[in-house]
């Protein structure tokens, strides 16, 4: 089973698009970076899993654009 589940996951983030977007951007950092911040333990080993354990717990969010940044 998968953890965290995604109806969990939906309840953060309000698109399954969105929710993709945000774990595959820090799971690209993670990759690159290291595990700079975030969670002290993480259930998963994975990059991808770690993400979504962040956005799980709160840690990740989405950052609203209001309509100058969307123009610009």
């Amino acid at each position: 089973m998968l953890y965290p589940s995604i109806d969990k996951l939906l309840t953060k983030i309000d698109s399954k698009y969105s929710l993709v977007s945000v774990a595959a951007k820090r799971a690209r950092y993670l990759q690159e970076e290291g595990e700079k911040g975030g969670l002290d333990h993480f259930v998963s080993h994975k990059f991808v899993g770690k993400a979504l354990e962040e956005i799980n717990e709160g840690y990740l969010k989405i950052k609203e654009m209001n309509e100058q940044e969307a123009s610009s």
